[in-house]
């Protein structure tokens, strides 16, 4: 259920308020919806390139704060700097994240990149990052890729402050981590990290189920893509953050063009009315699946995150329900997990996660195929693991689609 605190839902107009403990779902149909008038009921979608100049020293300004990470004054300019719909949802999400702002892009990767290159020092002097693994594997990949010039020390969620030094930036941690849904203490690394900024990527949980800034984290990360937009049709990510923050990692995204289309920030804007009421069918038919898998004499283990961490699950804890991903593990190894994501009908086998139809992949061999050996094996990937995004279809029929491609022979 949603824990909000006071949420601005659009700079400078009209405002919702819900307590801390709340279990309202209003701030998620009308977060950064203020400001229209009588014209109309929903934000119009603005797929201008550029913006007319009538005043020429006022658009030298507004493009003097726009080129330095901030807020256009009056003028727009042009699209790489700035949209009225990509606006609107990241004054959505900010209130979501209970942070002031937050800064979206056209993907996942794409926030990530900005927020690594963002928080290195102009110089290069400060570049080291702490990874707790496992990560989604793309941003495994990217941080030990070299691409961006930052030196990573992969850490446990026990041993991260043992591994602060005077030049680390960052802290990059997922939970529930990405594949084996097991939980990340956010507060304990908050606390080991001590002035160091922890980045949480909360794309399993969203912040229906889970507000990593109550915890201490300096940003938290989504791929919008996954749960957010929730129908598998659009890409996009977003970063909440304080002001400082998001200020630098704007100048980032408008020198390297990496902004978010109006008409997708249109789409994942939509889908934050919905993402209530998707994520908590989808999590009772995951949490039924995850009983059932459990007790299935052809899985050898099942990870859920009311299994894998109950003390940071439930009202008033980190994580308010279990979620909508589970893993589970075949006792026949990768044999075994390939005849399931060969065998299944109704679930579909691909990767991705939090659309509305349930999904299966395998990720030792597709979304986290680029991580060597040790990497997998400290991340507890296994050649027999599936991971498994539930959908908002029938549980009944699910499990019978399951139960038939684990027989299978």
């Amino acid at each position: 259920m949603l824990m909000l605190g006071l949420l601005v839902l659009a700079r400078g107009s009209a405002t919702v308020s819900a307590s801390a403990g709340s279990t309202s779902d209003t701030p998620y149909v009308h977060a950064g919806r203020g400001g229209l008038g009588t014209t109309a009921h929903i934000p119009p979608i603005d797929l201008s390139t550029t913006y007319p100049i009538p005043d020429l020293e006022a658009a030298s300004k507004s493009m003097a704060s726009l080129g330095s990470g901030g807020h256009p004054i009056g003028n727009s300019i042009y699209q790489r700097m700035h949209n009225p719909n990509v606006d609107r949802f990241e004054q959505a999400i900010a209130a979501l994240e209970l942070l002031p702002e937050a800064v979206a892009f056209s993907s996942g990767m794409a926030a990530i990149t900005a927020i690594l290159l963002a928080a290195r020092s102009a110089d290069g002097s400060k570049r080291h990052v702490i990874g707790i693994r496992p990560l989604y594997g793309g941003t495994d990949s990217l941080l030990t890729s070299g691409l961006l010039d930052v030196e990573v020390t992969w850490a446990t969620p026990e041993t991260v402050g043992e591994h602060v030094r005077a030049d680390t930036v960052l802290v990059v941690c997922e939970s529930p981590v990405n594949p084996t849904c097991v939980l990340v203490d956010i507060a304990a690394v908050c606390k080991q990290a001590g002035s160091v900024p922890v980045l949480v990527d909360s794309t399993f949980s969203t912040p229906v189920l889970c507000q990593p800034a109550r915890c201490g984290a300096a940003m938290v990360i989504h791929s919008c893509t996954k749960a957010i937009g929730g129908h598998g049709d659009v890409l996009g990510g977003v970063v909440a953050c304080d002001e400082q923050w998001a200020k630098k990692i704007r100048r980032v995204r408008a020198l390297t063009g990496s902004n978010l289309h109006p008409f997708a920030a249109y789409q994942l804007h939509r889908g934050l009315q919905t993402l209530p009421i998707r994520i908590r069918a989808q999590q009772a038919a995951a949490a039924e699946l995850a009983r059932r898998l459990s007790e299935h004499p052809a899985v050898e283990s099942v990870s859920y995150a009311t299994e894998a961490g109950s003390n940071l699950v439930g009202p008033g804890k980190q994580m308010a329900g279990g979620g909508t991903v589970l893993a589970f593990t075949m006792t026949g190894g990768y044999d075994a997990a390939r005849r399931v994501m060969c065998e299944v009908k109704l679930v579909t086998p691909a990767v991705s996660l939090g659309t509305t139809d349930t999904l299966i992949q395998h990720p030792a061999g597709v979304t986290h195929r680029s991580l060597n050996d040790e990497a997998k094996t400290a991340g507890g990937i296994g050649p027999g693991m599936l991971r498994l995004s539930v959908g908002l279809e029938d549980v009944e029929e699910l499990w019978a689609d399951l139960e038939r491609a684990m027989r299978m022979r």
